[in-house]
């Protein structure tokens, strides 16, 4: 792994990111584990394996999709149920057939983002979560749903709100009981801005020119931020162990074998299996025809997920591959697009340097 080592220290060199973590799982053995950079460039704290990232969109797929996952599981949802029938508010002419999965899938037609924090934080910060609602239900669709496919942190706000409805918990408590305590993972968690603080060792972010702060153990993302921290789009901060034993874990269920019980195996398989007309898993990306960011080598049955912060992880179901980078690329500022670049050159290089020959071989498309 020389090759890789050299990649990620020349990436700190470069200013591809100030530090990052590389966590290389292969047929559930740890085969490469390193800290690299910095953590906090201004008060000169370094990387460290054990470093807190905030995971922006892994959010998703690690906390939102796993949650529904267990309300299907308690028969408490469906995929197919309408959001209608779920939020009342969501009930009206060009709404009313969006469902879970459309949600799940990215296709419910709601757009990608809109900057709701500029409005919330001329409100009382009690006040925003119900007023960020109220925007979400009155979102114009921009296309039918089912239609398209469009990347969006909305449908995942809703997701959100949809879970505290059913389950009369917050999002954060609701995952911590159900998921992440039976598993006996500690260091993937929400920061509740408006509670007591969480003492940890964390990966700065940004210097916010409109917060005006460092962002160092408050979540990033802006519209996330404005109701507290918690949402369902962003919010999740994370170790890369902590990350690698909830993949290994829905790995094994996938494939069958003894596990915790915490997951069902019918829906760990129906929740990460690509679907060819939407290229997408149920809140899991997979690799894209063009580009990938995971570089060539991943098979089909592959799915990730990126993250704005810098954050992303990537499983090869076939090969029994995990691949987790997590950086803070955006420290001090976002504007550095550098990692775009790097990702799939060291996600290549790990495959050439970890696997033998029946591993490299392109990803057929």
């Amino acid at each position: 792994m020389t090759h890789v080592d050299r990649l990620m220290k020349d990436a700190v060199l470069n200013d591809v990111f100030p530090g990052g973590v590389l966590l290389v799982s292969l047929d559930g053995a740890t085969v490469f584990f390193e800290a690299y950079g910095s953590a906090n460039l201004f008060a000169g704290r370094q990387m460290t394996k054990e470093t807190v990232f905030d995971l922006a969109s892994l959010t998703k797929p690690l906390a939102t999709s796993l949650a529904i996952m267990h309300l299907l599981e308690h028969s408490k949802l469906s995929l197919e149920q309408s959001l209608g029938s779920i939020l009342p508010s969501f009930n009206n002419k060009d709404k009313k057939k969006i469902r879970i999965e459309h949600l799940l899938y990215h296709n419910s037609g709601l757009p990608d983002y809109r900057p709701y924090y500029k409005l919330l934080c001329k409100i009382e910060p009690h006040q925003r979560k119900v007023a960020l609602r109220e925007l979400l239900a009155k979102e114009p669709l921009i296309h039918a749903p089912g239609e398209q496919t469009i990347y969006s942190d909305i449908g995942f706000m809703i997701l959100c709100w949809v879970i505290e409805e059913i389950s009369g918990r917050r999002l954060d408590r609701f995952v911590t009981e159900n998921i992440y305590r039976p598993l006996g993972l500690n260091n993937l968690f929400f920061v509740d801005m408006d509670g007591k603080s969480r003492r940890a060792e964390f990966a700065a972010t940004e210097r916010c020119p409109w917060r005006g702060i460092l962002l160092d153990g408050k979540v990033h993302d802006d519209n996330a931020y404005a109701v507290g921290g918690i949402e369902g789009h962003a919010g999740l901060f994370g170790t890369a162990v902590d990350i690698l034993f909830l993949l290994s874990e829905l790995m094994t269920v996938y494939h069958g074998n003894p596990s915790t019980g915490v997951f069902d195996i019918d829906l760990v398989q129906t929740f990460i299996k690509r679907i060819e007309r939407e290229g997408r898993a149920l809140g899991f990306d997979t690799p894209s025809s063009v580009d990938p960011s995971c570089g060539r080598y991943f098979s089909e049955r592959t799915i990730g997920h990126l993250g704005f912060t810098g954050t992303s992880f990537w499983m090869d179901l076939d090969r029994g591959i995990i691949i987790i980078l997590l950086t803070n690329r955006i420290h001090p500022s976002r504007d550095n697009n550098r990692i775009k670049a790097f990702r799939p050159k060291l996600h290549d290089a790990v495959i050439e340097n970890v696997s033998d020959s029946r591993y490299i071989q392109k990803r057929i498309s």
